[in-house]
């Protein structure tokens, strides 16, 4: 529940999450207690669907829209960190439903995703807090990943949060704007551009003295994590979920 509301709120984890970054969710679970919460899981969820959408697999596509409403239409408050899978489920949701003529699933996912918030959303709008008692004495810049900015529109709140925190060295990250390159597909149907995208986000962000790289989508920190590695930049990724869930001096694992 939600504290001093009696509402429920679940955890969207999103699938890339679930499979290869199980410590976000978990981040954001701890985060979410800390601020006297009752979270949610819900087993029937799986992906959002956006990879198939992107590609134009609409159809293909359409049953994970039903799934998103059937797993979550229950709850108040449906709270994943990752802005790209959030806006995918608000903007591609209701269009999916359209596309295949079910006027009401379309209604339904409509309901479902006025509850659906990025995880800063949810601490900044709903709980109204940015210091959520977190302690990183490190020095971190920051990514504004594509989906987030664009889609989701998170705007400044992951800065406003990340600022809040103690002992942090924020430093400003060059051209931040830019794309990192991944783009889901587009990194696999156009490798070479993908790649020199990524690169020079990685020189970016290794111009900055960061020793880690923060995002709020673990997917784009995959991509240019990779790249730093490849590049033996000596930098750390880490989803924004993870510093707040941070509450002392030790180097996060």
């Amino acid at each position: 529940m939600a504290p001093g509301t009696g509402k429920r709120v679940a955890l969207f984890a999103t699938c890339i999450n679930d499979t290869m970054f199980p410590s976000t969710p978990k981040a954001v679970v701890a985060v979410l207690e800390r601020l006297g919460c009752s979270v949610e899981f819900p087993t029937d969820q799986t992906c959002c669907g956006q990879m198939l959408t992107n590609t134009g697999y609409f159809k293909q596509a359409l049953p994970t829209v039903k799934t998103y409403v059937k797993a979550f239409e229950q709850y108040d408050y449906i709270v994943g960190p990752s802005g790209s899978c959030v806006g995918a489920v608000r903007h591609q949701h209701p269009m999916l439903a359209r596309h295949a003529g079910d006027e009401g699933l379309a209604k339904a996912s409509e309901d479902v995703i006025t509850r659906t918030y990025d995880f800063t959303e949810f601490l900044v709008d709903v709980l109204g807090v940015t210091d959520v008692g977190a302690y990183f004495p490190h020095r971190v810049t920051y990514h504004p990943t594509c989906h987030s900015v664009r889609v989701a529109k998170v705007g400044d709140r992951p800065m406003r949060l990340l600022e809040a925190v103690r002992g942090i060295d924020l430093r400003p990250l060059p051209y931040s704007d830019q794309c990192c390159g991944f783009g889901g597909t587009f990194s696999v149907k156009n490798p070479d551009v993908s790649v020199a995208m990524g690169a020079d986000k990685a020189h970016h962000v290794m111009e900055t003295g960061a020793e880690y790289l923060v995002t709020g989508d673990n997917a784009c920190l995959m991509h240019i994590g990779g790249l730093l590695h490849r590049m033996n930049a000596g930098i750390r990724t880490i989803h924004l979920a993870e510093i707040l869930a941070h509450t002392d001096a030790e180097v996060p694992a």
